[in-house]
Protein backbone atom coordinates (compact mmCIF):
# COMPACT_ATOMS: atom_id res chain seq x y z
CA UNK A 1 0.00 0.00 0.00
CA UNK A 2 1.71 3.37 -1.09
CA UNK A 3 0.54 6.31 0.78
CA UNK A 4 -1.72 7.82 -2.19
CA UNK A 5 -3.54 4.59 -2.33
CA UNK A 6 -3.99 0.84 -2.43
CA UNK A 7 -2.13 -1.48 -4.46
CA UNK A 8 -4.14 -3.54 -6.18
CA UNK A 9 -1.44 -5.45 -8.15
CA UNK A 10 1.38 -5.31 -10.99
CA UNK A 11 0.07 -4.87 -14.61
CA UNK A 12 1.62 -3.24 -17.79
CA UNK A 13 4.97 -3.08 -16.35
CA UNK A 14 3.68 -0.79 -13.40
CA UNK A 15 1.57 -1.04 -9.99
CA UNK A 16 -1.94 -0.64 -10.06
CA UNK A 17 -3.11 1.87 -7.52
CA UNK A 18 -6.33 2.47 -6.29
CA UNK A 19 -6.56 6.18 -5.27
CA UNK A 20 -8.12 6.85 -1.73
CA UNK A 21 -9.16 10.06 -3.17
CA UNK A 22 -11.41 8.74 -6.16
CA UNK A 23 -11.76 5.61 -3.85
CA UNK A 24 -15.57 7.05 -3.20
CA UNK A 25 -16.71 7.03 -6.87
CA UNK A 26 -17.31 3.11 -6.38
CA UNK A 27 -16.23 0.44 -8.23
CA UNK A 28 -17.13 -3.23 -9.72
CA UNK A 29 -15.39 -6.25 -9.26
CA UNK A 30 -16.76 -8.89 -11.90
CA UNK A 31 -15.63 -12.44 -13.00
CA UNK A 32 -17.02 -16.22 -13.10
CA UNK A 33 -16.65 -18.60 -10.04
CA UNK A 34 -13.57 -19.18 -9.07
CA UNK A 35 -11.56 -16.68 -10.72
CA UNK A 36 -10.10 -14.62 -7.95
CA UNK A 37 -12.83 -12.53 -6.88
CA UNK A 38 -12.77 -13.15 -3.27
CA UNK A 39 -9.13 -12.68 -3.07
CA UNK A 40 -8.81 -9.63 -5.13
CA UNK A 41 -11.80 -8.04 -2.53
CA UNK A 42 -9.67 -9.11 0.45
CA UNK A 43 -7.22 -7.45 -0.38
CA UNK A 44 -8.73 -4.61 -1.06
CA UNK A 45 -10.47 -4.42 2.45
CA UNK A 46 -7.17 -4.95 3.92
CA UNK A 47 -6.09 -2.14 2.13
CA UNK A 48 -8.36 0.30 3.53
CA UNK A 49 -8.53 -1.07 7.10
CA UNK A 50 -4.39 -0.36 7.17
CA UNK A 51 -5.26 2.72 5.82
CA UNK A 52 -7.73 3.63 8.60
CA UNK A 53 -10.94 3.57 6.30
CA UNK A 54 -13.89 0.99 7.77
CA UNK A 55 -15.37 -1.38 5.64
CA UNK A 56 -18.64 -3.11 5.28
CA UNK A 57 -18.53 -7.10 3.64
CA UNK A 58 -21.34 -8.79 2.80
CA UNK A 59 -20.17 -12.72 3.11
CA UNK A 60 -22.18 -14.56 0.95
CA UNK A 61 -19.84 -17.56 1.15
CA UNK A 62 -18.76 -17.49 4.60
CA UNK A 63 -15.29 -17.23 3.68
CA UNK A 64 -14.61 -13.86 3.40
CA UNK A 65 -14.58 -13.63 7.63
CA UNK A 66 -11.33 -14.93 7.45
CA UNK A 67 -9.97 -11.09 7.18
CA UNK A 68 -10.13 -11.43 11.20
CA UNK A 69 -7.41 -14.01 11.02
CA UNK A 70 -3.84 -13.98 9.66
CA UNK A 71 -2.96 -15.91 6.99
CA UNK A 72 -1.30 -19.21 7.98
CA UNK A 73 2.51 -20.62 6.03
CA UNK A 74 0.80 -24.06 6.35
CA UNK A 75 -2.35 -23.15 4.35
CA UNK A 76 -2.63 -24.71 0.91
CA UNK A 77 -2.21 -21.39 -1.02
CA UNK A 78 0.38 -20.33 1.17
CA UNK A 79 3.33 -21.43 -2.02
CA UNK A 80 0.70 -20.07 -4.48
CA UNK A 81 0.58 -17.12 -2.99
CA UNK A 82 4.46 -17.08 -1.33
CA UNK A 83 5.25 -16.89 -5.41
CA UNK A 84 2.90 -14.31 -6.52
CA UNK A 85 4.09 -11.52 -4.21
CA UNK A 86 7.52 -12.41 -5.68
CA UNK A 87 6.70 -12.44 -9.08
CA UNK A 88 5.04 -9.02 -8.43
CA UNK A 89 7.79 -7.39 -6.49
CA UNK A 90 5.90 -7.74 -3.22
CA UNK A 91 9.03 -7.53 -0.70
CA UNK A 92 7.03 -6.41 2.44
CA UNK A 93 4.26 -8.93 2.23
CA UNK A 94 3.74 -10.85 5.52
CA UNK A 95 0.44 -12.20 7.07
CA UNK A 96 -1.53 -10.05 9.59
CA UNK A 97 -5.04 -9.56 10.54
CA UNK A 98 -7.64 -7.21 10.79
CA UNK A 99 -10.08 -5.77 13.06
CA UNK A 100 -13.84 -7.35 12.45
CA UNK A 101 -16.90 -7.14 14.25
CA UNK A 102 -19.11 -9.87 12.63
CA UNK A 103 -22.92 -9.09 12.12
CA UNK A 104 -25.89 -11.63 11.31
CA UNK A 105 -29.54 -10.71 11.25
CA UNK A 106 -30.42 -13.89 12.49
CA UNK A 107 -27.76 -13.34 15.60
CA UNK A 108 -26.74 -16.83 15.14
CA UNK A 109 -22.62 -16.02 13.49
CA UNK A 110 -22.35 -12.52 14.80
CA UNK A 111 -24.03 -9.70 16.92
CA UNK A 112 -28.02 -9.11 15.65
CA UNK A 113 -28.62 -6.46 12.75
CA UNK A 114 -31.78 -4.75 13.48
CA UNK A 115 -33.98 -2.03 12.05
CA UNK A 116 -37.51 -0.46 12.69
CA UNK A 117 -40.67 -0.56 10.73
CA UNK A 118 -40.31 2.86 10.64
CA UNK A 119 -36.69 3.37 9.82
CA UNK A 120 -37.39 0.68 7.12
CA UNK A 121 -40.36 2.77 5.07
CA UNK A 122 -43.36 1.61 3.19
CA UNK A 123 -40.83 2.01 -0.15
CA UNK A 124 -38.29 -0.61 0.82
CA UNK A 125 -41.05 -2.51 2.39
CA UNK A 126 -43.08 -2.97 -0.60
CA UNK A 127 -40.00 -4.16 -2.13
CA UNK A 128 -39.00 -6.64 0.71
CA UNK A 129 -43.11 -7.62 0.35
CA UNK A 130 -43.43 -7.62 -3.47
CA UNK A 131 -46.72 -5.58 -3.30
CA UNK A 132 -48.23 -3.43 -5.87
CA UNK A 133 -48.97 -0.39 -6.88
CA UNK A 134 -52.11 -0.11 -4.96
CA UNK A 135 -50.78 -2.17 -2.41
CA UNK A 136 -47.82 0.09 -1.66
CA UNK A 137 -50.12 2.55 -1.58
CA UNK A 138 -52.12 1.19 1.34
CA UNK A 139 -48.88 0.52 2.99
CA UNK A 140 -47.93 3.90 3.10
CA UNK A 141 -51.44 5.37 4.28
CA UNK A 142 -50.99 2.97 6.84
CA UNK A 143 -47.61 4.68 7.62
CA UNK A 144 -48.73 8.21 7.87
CA UNK A 145 -51.85 7.15 10.07
CA UNK A 146 -49.61 5.31 12.72
CA UNK A 147 -47.21 8.71 12.10
CA UNK A 148 -50.13 10.97 12.54
CA UNK A 149 -51.42 9.07 16.12
CA UNK A 150 -48.14 9.07 17.62
CA UNK A 151 -47.94 5.56 16.99
CA UNK A 152 -44.44 3.59 16.63
CA UNK A 153 -43.87 1.21 14.36
CA UNK A 154 -41.03 -1.14 15.82
CA UNK A 155 -41.58 -4.89 14.76
CA UNK A 156 -44.00 -6.86 12.56
CA UNK A 157 -46.22 -7.04 15.29
CA UNK A 158 -46.59 -3.57 15.20
CA UNK A 159 -46.92 -3.56 11.70
CA UNK A 160 -50.00 -6.26 11.87
CA UNK A 161 -51.72 -4.04 14.32
CA UNK A 162 -51.36 -1.11 12.22
CA UNK A 163 -53.35 -2.74 9.39
CA UNK A 164 -55.88 -4.43 11.36
CA UNK A 165 -56.49 -1.34 13.26
CA UNK A 166 -56.85 0.27 9.16
CA UNK A 167 -59.15 -2.34 8.33
CA UNK A 168 -61.59 -1.34 11.03
CA UNK A 169 -61.20 2.37 10.02
CA UNK A 170 -61.48 1.74 6.14
CA UNK A 171 -64.35 3.56 5.13
CA UNK A 172 -62.83 6.85 7.48
CA UNK A 173 -59.61 6.76 5.88
CA UNK A 174 -60.49 5.73 2.20
CA UNK A 175 -62.68 9.42 3.21
CA UNK A 176 -59.49 11.28 3.59
CA UNK A 177 -56.69 9.38 1.90
CA UNK A 178 -58.12 7.49 -1.03
CA UNK A 179 -59.02 3.93 -1.51
CA UNK A 180 -58.23 1.86 1.66
CA UNK A 181 -60.25 -1.34 0.72
CA UNK A 182 -59.74 -4.61 2.78
CA UNK A 183 -58.81 -6.61 0.21
CA UNK A 184 -55.65 -4.79 -0.32
CA UNK A 185 -54.69 -4.78 3.51
CA UNK A 186 -55.32 -8.27 3.71
CA UNK A 187 -52.70 -9.12 0.65
CA UNK A 188 -50.13 -6.91 2.90
CA UNK A 189 -50.80 -9.18 5.98
CA UNK A 190 -50.47 -12.82 3.93
CA UNK A 191 -46.95 -10.94 2.72
CA UNK A 192 -45.99 -10.11 5.97
CA UNK A 193 -46.30 -13.74 7.04
CA UNK A 194 -44.10 -14.86 3.99
CA UNK A 195 -42.18 -12.24 5.47
CA UNK A 196 -42.23 -13.45 8.85
CA UNK A 197 -41.43 -17.27 7.42
CA UNK A 198 -38.13 -15.80 5.56
CA UNK A 199 -36.88 -14.90 8.99
CA UNK A 200 -38.13 -11.15 8.56
CA UNK A 201 -39.16 -10.89 12.34
CA UNK A 202 -35.30 -11.09 13.49
CA UNK A 203 -34.79 -8.00 11.33
CA UNK A 204 -37.24 -5.41 12.31
CA UNK A 205 -36.67 -4.67 16.19
CA UNK A 206 -35.01 -2.73 18.92
CA UNK A 207 -31.93 -1.69 19.79
CA UNK A 208 -31.93 -1.13 15.90
CA UNK A 209 -28.36 -0.69 14.53
CA UNK A 210 -26.63 2.83 15.21
CA UNK A 211 -24.46 3.99 11.87
CA UNK A 212 -21.86 4.94 14.06
CA UNK A 213 -20.95 1.50 15.41
CA UNK A 214 -20.04 0.98 11.57
CA UNK A 215 -17.34 3.72 11.43
CA UNK A 216 -14.79 3.08 13.71
CA UNK A 217 -11.43 2.44 14.30
CA UNK A 218 -9.68 0.30 16.49
CA UNK A 219 -6.30 1.01 18.92
CA UNK A 220 -3.91 0.97 16.06
CA UNK A 221 -5.95 3.27 13.83
CA UNK A 222 -7.29 0.75 11.49
CA UNK A 223 -10.35 0.63 10.06
CA UNK A 224 -12.60 -1.77 11.19
CA UNK A 225 -14.45 -5.02 8.71
CA UNK A 226 -17.41 -4.95 9.27
CA UNK A 227 -18.57 -8.44 8.20
CA UNK A 228 -22.41 -9.78 7.38
CA UNK A 229 -22.81 -13.32 7.78
CA UNK A 230 -24.99 -13.53 4.41
CA UNK A 231 -24.91 -17.23 3.91
CA UNK A 232 -28.42 -18.25 5.39
CA UNK A 233 -29.44 -14.93 4.46
CA UNK A 234 -29.42 -15.60 0.76
CA UNK A 235 -32.28 -17.96 1.16
CA UNK A 236 -34.24 -14.60 1.10
CA UNK A 237 -32.89 -12.66 -1.29
CA UNK A 238 -35.60 -10.42 -1.25
CA UNK A 239 -34.29 -9.53 2.49
CA UNK A 240 -30.54 -9.78 1.61
CA UNK A 241 -31.28 -6.77 -1.21
CA UNK A 242 -34.13 -4.61 0.80
CA UNK A 243 -31.62 -4.56 3.98
CA UNK A 244 -28.00 -3.48 2.01
CA UNK A 245 -30.62 -0.65 -0.06
CA UNK A 246 -31.89 0.04 3.23
CA UNK A 247 -28.17 0.34 5.18
CA UNK A 248 -26.98 2.40 2.04
CA UNK A 249 -29.89 4.55 2.43
CA UNK A 250 -29.30 5.14 6.01
CA UNK A 251 -26.05 6.32 5.85
CA UNK A 252 -27.18 8.86 2.98
CA UNK A 253 -29.69 10.15 5.62
CA UNK A 254 -27.38 10.49 8.47
CA UNK A 255 -23.73 11.00 7.28
CA UNK A 256 -22.91 14.77 6.86
CA UNK A 257 -21.87 16.56 3.11
CA UNK A 258 -17.89 16.31 2.92
CA UNK A 259 -17.06 16.29 -0.54
CA UNK A 260 -14.31 14.55 -2.00
CA UNK A 261 -12.49 13.41 1.06
CA UNK A 262 -8.42 12.65 0.84
CA UNK A 263 -9.69 9.09 1.66
CA UNK A 264 -13.63 7.74 2.10
CA UNK A 265 -15.33 7.01 5.82
CA UNK A 266 -16.50 4.26 4.58
CA UNK A 267 -16.56 1.85 1.91
CA UNK A 268 -19.59 -0.91 1.25
CA UNK A 269 -18.70 -4.44 -0.19
CA UNK A 270 -22.13 -6.06 -1.82
CA UNK A 271 -21.59 -9.47 -2.91
CA UNK A 272 -23.90 -10.90 -5.69
CA UNK A 273 -24.94 -7.49 -6.34
CA UNK A 274 -26.91 -9.12 -9.00
CA UNK A 275 -29.45 -9.73 -6.09
CA UNK A 276 -30.17 -6.41 -5.57
CA UNK A 277 -31.71 -5.58 -8.83
CA UNK A 278 -33.19 -8.59 -9.77
CA UNK A 279 -36.81 -8.09 -10.81
CA UNK A 280 -36.79 -4.61 -8.89
CA UNK A 281 -39.53 -2.14 -10.04
CA UNK A 282 -38.48 0.63 -11.82
CA UNK A 283 -39.18 3.22 -7.93
CA UNK A 284 -36.18 0.88 -6.33
CA UNK A 285 -33.91 1.23 -8.99
CA UNK A 286 -33.98 4.69 -9.63
CA UNK A 287 -33.89 5.09 -5.28
CA UNK A 288 -30.32 3.01 -5.96
CA UNK A 289 -29.23 5.06 -8.37
CA UNK A 290 -30.00 8.19 -6.37
CA UNK A 291 -28.03 6.65 -3.64
CA UNK A 292 -25.14 5.37 -5.38
CA UNK A 293 -24.86 8.48 -7.64
CA UNK A 294 -24.92 11.18 -4.39
CA UNK A 295 -23.56 9.06 -1.13
CA UNK A 296 -20.16 10.02 -3.04
CA UNK A 297 -20.37 13.25 -1.52
CA UNK A 298 -20.63 12.02 2.19
CA UNK A 299 -17.50 10.01 1.34
CA UNK A 300 -18.92 6.44 0.92
CA UNK A 301 -17.66 4.07 -1.60
CA UNK A 302 -19.82 1.21 -2.99
CA UNK A 303 -18.70 -1.44 -4.62
CA UNK A 304 -20.54 -4.50 -5.89
CA UNK A 305 -19.14 -7.70 -6.82
CA UNK A 306 -20.43 -10.10 -9.28
CA UNK A 307 -20.43 -13.07 -11.50
CA UNK A 308 -21.80 -10.84 -14.84
CA UNK A 309 -21.06 -7.09 -15.05
CA UNK A 310 -23.91 -6.80 -17.14
CA UNK A 311 -26.25 -7.67 -13.87
CA UNK A 312 -25.48 -4.27 -13.13
CA UNK A 313 -28.36 -1.46 -14.71
CA UNK A 314 -26.64 0.34 -17.02
CA UNK A 315 -28.07 3.50 -15.21
CA UNK A 316 -25.72 2.27 -11.62
CA UNK A 317 -22.77 1.00 -13.49
CA UNK A 318 -22.43 4.56 -15.02
CA UNK A 319 -21.34 5.66 -11.49
CA UNK A 320 -18.79 2.85 -11.07
CA UNK A 321 -15.11 4.39 -11.62
CA UNK A 322 -13.08 1.68 -10.25
CA UNK A 323 -13.22 -1.77 -12.20
CA UNK A 324 -11.46 -5.15 -11.83
CA UNK A 325 -12.77 -7.69 -14.16
CA UNK A 326 -12.08 -11.18 -14.09
CA UNK A 327 -11.98 -14.17 -16.79
CA UNK A 328 -15.55 -14.79 -18.01
CA UNK A 329 -16.24 -17.51 -19.97
CA UNK A 330 -18.05 -17.81 -23.70
CA UNK A 331 -20.08 -20.82 -23.77
CA UNK A 332 -22.71 -19.59 -24.93
CA UNK A 333 -24.23 -16.33 -27.03
CA UNK A 334 -25.04 -14.47 -24.03
CA UNK A 335 -21.78 -15.33 -22.49
CA UNK A 336 -19.87 -13.99 -25.87
CA UNK A 337 -22.65 -10.96 -25.62
CA UNK A 338 -21.70 -9.74 -21.80
CA UNK A 339 -17.81 -10.41 -22.82
CA UNK A 340 -18.47 -7.59 -25.75
CA UNK A 341 -20.58 -5.27 -23.14
CA UNK A 342 -17.81 -6.15 -20.51
CA UNK A 343 -15.08 -5.17 -23.00
CA UNK A 344 -16.48 -1.80 -23.82
CA UNK A 345 -16.37 -0.61 -20.16
CA UNK A 346 -13.17 -0.05 -20.15
CA UNK A 347 -10.57 2.78 -21.44
CA UNK A 348 -9.80 1.37 -24.24
CA UNK A 349 -5.70 0.30 -24.51
CA UNK A 350 -4.19 -0.33 -27.81
CA UNK A 351 -1.01 -2.85 -26.32
CA UNK A 352 -4.39 -5.08 -24.73
CA UNK A 353 -7.70 -7.03 -26.50
CA UNK A 354 -10.01 -6.99 -23.89
CA UNK A 355 -12.47 -8.94 -25.22
CA UNK A 356 -9.85 -11.67 -25.86
CA UNK A 357 -8.20 -10.94 -22.59
CA UNK A 358 -11.27 -11.33 -20.75
CA UNK A 359 -11.45 -15.19 -21.79
CA UNK A 360 -7.88 -15.82 -21.53
CA UNK A 361 -7.06 -14.47 -17.69
CA UNK A 362 -5.80 -17.13 -14.91
CA UNK A 363 -7.15 -17.64 -11.43
CA UNK A 364 -5.55 -14.43 -9.87
CA UNK A 365 -5.57 -12.21 -12.67
CA UNK A 366 -7.59 -9.28 -14.01
CA UNK A 367 -8.41 -6.49 -16.14
CA UNK A 368 -7.95 -3.34 -14.10
CA UNK A 369 -8.81 0.17 -14.89
CA UNK A 370 -9.13 2.57 -12.15
CA UNK A 371 -9.55 6.39 -11.57
CA UNK A 372 -6.35 8.47 -11.54
CA UNK A 373 -5.84 11.46 -9.15
CA UNK A 374 -7.17 13.64 -11.60
CA UNK A 375 -10.39 11.63 -12.11
CA UNK A 376 -9.53 9.91 -15.44
CA UNK A 377 -9.95 6.40 -15.69
CA UNK A 378 -6.54 4.62 -16.40
CA UNK A 379 -5.94 2.67 -19.39
CA UNK A 380 -7.14 -0.89 -18.88
CA UNK A 381 -4.10 -2.96 -18.15
CA UNK A 382 -4.13 -6.85 -17.68
CA UNK A 383 -2.96 -7.32 -14.08
CA UNK A 384 -1.24 -10.15 -11.03
CA UNK A 385 -3.34 -9.17 -8.41
CA UNK A 386 -1.59 -9.04 -4.91
CA UNK A 387 -2.16 -11.85 -2.27
CA UNK A 388 -3.61 -11.11 1.26
CA UNK A 389 -2.37 -10.86 4.09
CA UNK A 390 -5.51 -12.37 6.41
CA UNK A 391 -6.75 -15.95 6.44
CA UNK A 392 -8.26 -17.19 2.91
CA UNK A 393 -11.15 -19.27 4.55
CA UNK A 394 -13.69 -19.55 6.63
CA UNK A 395 -13.42 -19.23 10.42
CA UNK A 396 -14.44 -22.06 12.92
CA UNK A 397 -17.12 -21.16 15.14
CA UNK A 398 -14.68 -21.33 17.96
CA UNK A 399 -13.12 -18.24 16.05
CA UNK A 400 -16.26 -16.43 15.54
CA UNK A 401 -17.34 -16.39 19.58
CA UNK A 402 -13.75 -15.10 20.55
CA UNK A 403 -13.75 -12.71 17.77
CA UNK A 404 -17.77 -11.45 18.88
CA UNK A 405 -16.92 -11.47 22.58
CA UNK A 406 -13.79 -9.44 22.35
CA UNK A 407 -15.19 -6.83 19.56
CA UNK A 408 -15.92 -2.82 20.61
CA UNK A 409 -19.60 -3.79 20.15
CA UNK A 410 -19.63 -6.02 23.35
CA UNK A 411 -23.59 -7.07 23.79
CA UNK A 412 -25.06 -3.75 22.81
CA UNK A 413 -27.30 -6.20 20.37
CA UNK A 414 -27.52 -9.11 21.57
CA UNK A 415 -30.66 -8.78 23.76
CA UNK A 416 -33.71 -7.88 22.39
CA UNK A 417 -35.56 -4.12 24.08
CA UNK A 418 -39.45 -4.63 23.21
CA UNK A 419 -40.87 -1.08 24.77
CA UNK A 420 -44.11 0.31 24.55
CA UNK A 421 -45.02 0.48 20.60
CA UNK A 422 -48.07 0.40 18.23
CA UNK A 423 -49.16 -2.97 19.18
CA UNK A 424 -49.33 -2.34 22.67
CA UNK A 425 -51.06 1.28 22.50
CA UNK A 426 -53.57 0.28 19.90
CA UNK A 427 -54.53 -3.52 22.43
CA UNK A 428 -55.02 -0.62 25.14
CA UNK A 429 -57.31 1.29 23.02
CA UNK A 430 -59.18 -1.80 21.74
CA UNK A 431 -59.22 -2.80 25.79
CA UNK A 432 -60.83 0.62 26.51
CA UNK A 433 -63.20 1.20 24.05
CA UNK A 434 -64.24 -3.10 24.88
CA UNK A 435 -64.54 -1.77 28.56
CA UNK A 436 -66.54 1.52 28.06
CA UNK A 437 -68.73 -0.48 25.33
CA UNK A 438 -69.22 -3.07 28.36
CA UNK A 439 -69.45 -0.17 30.71
CA UNK A 440 -71.95 1.87 28.73
CA UNK A 441 -74.04 -1.30 28.39
CA UNK A 442 -73.88 -2.43 31.86
CA UNK A 443 -75.13 1.04 32.82
CA UNK A 444 -78.09 1.13 29.89
CA UNK A 445 -78.98 -2.59 31.42
CA UNK A 446 -79.15 -0.88 35.24
CA UNK A 447 -81.28 1.93 34.25
CA UNK A 448 -83.68 -0.43 31.93
CA UNK A 449 -83.91 -2.61 35.49
CA UNK A 450 -84.34 0.32 37.60
CA UNK A 451 -86.86 1.80 35.25
CA UNK A 452 -88.88 -1.69 35.06
CA UNK A 453 -88.30 -1.59 39.15
CA UNK A 454 -89.85 2.07 39.53
CA UNK A 455 -92.88 0.87 37.35
CA UNK A 456 -93.50 -2.35 39.38
CA UNK A 457 -92.69 -0.42 42.90
CA UNK A 458 -95.36 2.41 41.37
CA UNK A 459 -97.87 -0.32 40.68
CA UNK A 460 -97.73 -1.99 43.74
CA UNK A 461 -98.17 1.38 45.72
CA UNK A 462 -101.16 2.25 43.73
CA UNK A 463 -102.39 -1.46 43.79
CA UNK A 464 -102.17 -1.08 48.13
CA UNK A 465 -103.22 2.22 48.27
CA UNK A 466 -106.79 0.88 46.53
CA UNK A 467 -106.57 -2.30 48.79
CA UNK A 468 -106.01 0.43 51.63
CA UNK A 469 -109.01 2.59 50.52
CA UNK A 470 -111.00 -0.41 50.09
CA UNK A 471 -110.44 -1.67 53.73
CA UNK A 472 -111.49 1.75 54.92
CA UNK A 473 -114.64 1.73 53.30
CA UNK A 474 -115.47 -1.86 54.52
CA UNK A 475 -114.46 -0.99 57.57
CA UNK A 476 -116.56 2.33 57.55
CA UNK A 477 -120.01 -0.02 56.94
CA UNK A 478 -121.70 -1.22 59.88
CA UNK A 479 -122.22 -4.85 60.73
CA UNK A 480 -125.30 -7.21 60.95
CA UNK A 481 -125.38 -7.10 64.79
CA UNK A 482 -124.61 -3.14 64.38
CA UNK A 483 -127.33 -2.51 62.71
CA UNK A 484 -129.78 -4.92 65.18
CA UNK A 485 -128.60 -3.15 68.52
CA UNK A 486 -128.97 -0.04 66.58
CA UNK A 487 -132.32 -0.63 65.58
CA UNK A 488 -133.18 -1.96 68.75
CA UNK A 489 -131.68 0.96 70.59
CA UNK A 490 -133.73 3.39 68.36
CA UNK A 491 -137.21 1.63 69.08
CA UNK A 492 -136.40 1.55 72.61
CA UNK A 493 -135.85 5.28 72.51
CA UNK A 494 -138.76 6.03 70.58
CA UNK A 495 -140.94 3.87 73.28
CA UNK A 496 -138.90 5.46 76.34
CA UNK A 497 -139.26 8.93 74.80
CA UNK A 498 -142.76 8.77 74.22
CA UNK A 499 -143.59 7.75 77.56
CA UNK A 500 -141.10 10.49 78.72
CA UNK A 501 -143.26 13.14 77.04
CA UNK A 502 -146.34 11.83 78.06
CA UNK A 503 -145.72 11.96 81.79
CA UNK A 504 -143.71 15.82 81.10
CA UNK A 505 -147.03 17.01 79.24
CA UNK A 506 -149.29 15.74 81.84
CA UNK A 507 -147.23 17.73 85.09
CA UNK A 508 -146.30 21.03 82.95
CA UNK A 509 -149.42 21.05 81.39
CA UNK A 510 -152.07 18.97 83.78
CA UNK A 511 -153.92 22.25 84.94
CA UNK A 512 -153.73 23.53 81.70
CA UNK A 513 -156.38 20.68 80.86
CA UNK A 514 -158.30 21.93 83.81
CA UNK A 515 -158.78 25.43 82.02
CA UNK A 516 -158.57 24.57 78.45
CA UNK A 517 -158.73 21.20 77.51
CA UNK A 518 -158.67 21.48 74.09
CA UNK A 519 -156.08 24.53 74.11
CA UNK A 520 -154.02 22.13 76.48
CA UNK A 521 -154.41 19.30 74.51
CA UNK A 522 -152.91 20.34 71.78
CA UNK A 523 -149.91 21.82 73.11
CA UNK A 524 -149.17 18.80 75.19
CA UNK A 525 -149.59 16.74 71.70
CA UNK A 526 -146.26 19.65 70.08
CA UNK A 527 -144.32 19.44 73.85
CA UNK A 528 -144.42 15.49 73.11
CA UNK A 529 -143.27 15.33 69.92
CA UNK A 530 -140.51 17.40 70.69
CA UNK A 531 -139.20 15.43 73.46
CA UNK A 532 -139.66 12.59 71.97
CA UNK A 533 -137.70 13.34 69.16
CA UNK A 534 -135.06 15.07 71.37
CA UNK A 535 -134.79 11.34 73.23
CA UNK A 536 -134.28 9.88 69.93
Amino acid sequence: MSDDGIFIGQGGGQPQILNFKRANRHGLIAGATGTGKTVTLQGIVEGFSKAGVPTFVADVKGDLAGLGMAGSPTAKTHDAFAARAAEIGMTDWAYADNPVQLWDLFGEQGHPVRTTISEMGPLLLARLMGLNEVQEGVLTIAFTVADKDGLLLLDLDDLQAMLSHCAERADELTTTYGNVSKQSIGAIQRSLLQLRSQGGEHFFGEPALEIADLIATDDQGRGVVNILAADKLMASPKLYATFLLWLLSELFEQLPEIGDPDKPKLCFFFDEAHLLFDQAPPALLEKVEQVVRLIRSKGVGVYFITQNPVDVPDTVAAQLGNRVQHALRAFTPKDEKAIRAAAETFRANPGVDVAKAITELKVGEALVSLLQADGSPSLVERTLIKPPSSRVGPLTPVERGVLRETDAIGKKYDTVVDRESAEELLAAKAQEAAAAAAAAKAQTEAEKSAALQAKEDARQAKEAERARIAAEREAAKPGMMDKIIVSATRSASSSIGRQVANELGRAVFGGASRRSSSSGGLVGSLMRGVLGNLLR
